[in-house]
């Protein structure tokens, strides 16, 4: 396989037009960790824009940082900790999930748009993406976006090019708006609920005025080994159930033990703060009860989106009918599924229960056997498929940029 390992945007409009002249589609990548998500392409050539590394500006008192999008991310977050910062949509980091290196880049972060528990407050990573400068499937580079939300006129690119997994267009340069961390971070746990009852209790946590940034279940499992993703917080046959809130110290304490008695009748929470709070919540976001290294490990783990109202009956549906394991996180509005690998039944069972209660699925982690008879990504409607193919024709007609990612056949 040919790799081209571009030092600029220059170099990436001159690979993108030579594609285009050879009909010879691109794969790009930047360290590779999310090679395995999405449905296998056909390709000869990778487009390697790991050496677009540079940090362009960051000005921490504006709360805004540019970047090139071969930036290692871990580079980028200890930078802005060094300042106290975060990027408050906490995106997720997929290596215990995909079993891959502890790695990865900023490009590859707002390719995937993969958000954190923390979105219910902060939202996803396209509403942090300020502006981008890319490389279109014409081979011409162009600017979206600024530096401050209200130089956005007209059509906001940036929030197409966030979650199109480099199918529409090969970014080269962002500019990301970044948040103070909080002070200080407590979370109330609820021991043995069952799923229902666990959603009545987020749901009303989430309801209430205390400025809940996370809520997340996890159930008891004889499958999965819970005590080793949530440290000393509980054993594989107790479910737990987590609540978070962030802010000044004085205020987070008041909101939690105003929290913790209305949530007295679904039990007594203990509180955990800080440094354990913080490990607890990287475990949830990074989907870790289901590690690859884990006893889950080979199974197939799907992301489902649905209203909240039904996710309890339909995650202890979905583990009933796979004979899989389920976990929420309720802040982020997810279900994440790890069910058997027998690829068409369980994936007819998942899509069409999300379909029944209103959601959608994507099969964020299979092996490539698994995903060449699968879609990986949820199937729009007829109207919603028609939009988003003219989408992709006015950035890349030729579909020279990461060809059938997202859509079998394509």
């Amino acid at each position: 396989m040919d790799t081209l390992k571009v030092r600029d945007a220059k170099d990436v409009e001159q690979a993108v037009r030579a594609a285009i002249a050879s009909e010879q589609p691109l794969e790009i990548i930047g360290h590779g960790t999310k090679r395995m998500v999405g449905q296998p392409m056909t390709t000869n050539a990778l487009l390697d824009m790991s050496a677009l590394n540079a940090v362009k500006s960051y000005e921490p008192n504006e709360l805004i940082i540019t970047v090139e999008s071969g930036a290692p991310l871990a580079d980028i977050k200890s930078l802005i900790d060094s300042k106290n910062q975060h990027f408050a949509f906490e995106p997720m980091n997929t290596a215990s999930l995909l079993g891959t290196a502890e790695a990865g880049t900023v490009g590859g972060m707002i390719a995937a748009g993969l958000a954190g528990p923390r979105r219910i407050q902060a939202g996803a990573a396209r509403d942090h993406l300020l502006g981008a400068h890319a490389v279109s499937g014409f081979g011409d580079s162009f600017k979206a976006g600024g530096r401050v939300v209200k130089n956005v006129t007209g059509y906001d690119l940036c929030k197409l090019l966030a979650g199109s997994w480099g199918t529409l267009s090969v970014v080269t340069e962002v500019t990301l708006k970044v948040m103070p961390r909080p002070e200080s971070e407590r979370t109330l746990v609820l021991r043995g609920l069952d799923d229902a009852t666990a959603n009545q209790a987020m749901t009303a946590a989430l309801g209430s005025p205390f400025d809940v940034s996370g809520a997340a279940h996890v159930p008891k499992s004889a499958l999965r080994d819970v005590a080793g993703a949530l440290g000393d917080l509980g054993s594989p046959r107790q479910a737990l159930t987590l609540v978070r809130l962030e802010g000044i110290t004085i205020s987070v304490a008041h909101r939690a033990a105003s929290l913790a008695k209305l949530l007295g009748r679904f039990g007594t929470a203990e509180t955990i703060e800080d440094e354990r709070s913080l490990a607890a919540w990287q475990t949830i976001r990074d989907v870790e009860p289901f590690a690859a290294k884990g006893p889950l490990g080979a199974w197939p783990v799907w992301r489902i989106v649905c209203p909240p109202a039904v996710g309890g009956a339909l995650g202890d549906r979905l583990a009933r009918e796979t004979a899989g394991d389920v976990f929420y996180d309720w802040g982020g509005g997810l279900i994440w599924a790890a069910v058997p690998p027998k690829p068409d039944a369980q994936a007819a069972v998942v899509r069409r229960r999300a379909a029944e209660a209103g959601g959608h699925a994507m099969l964020l982690r299979a092996s490539e056997e698994v995903r060449r008879q699968v879609d990986v990504f949820h199937t729009p409607s007829e109207g919603i498929a028609a939009l988003s193919e003219r989408v992709r024709q006015s950035f890349d007609p030729k579909a020279i940029l990461n060809r059938g990612r997202m859509r079998r056949g394509t």
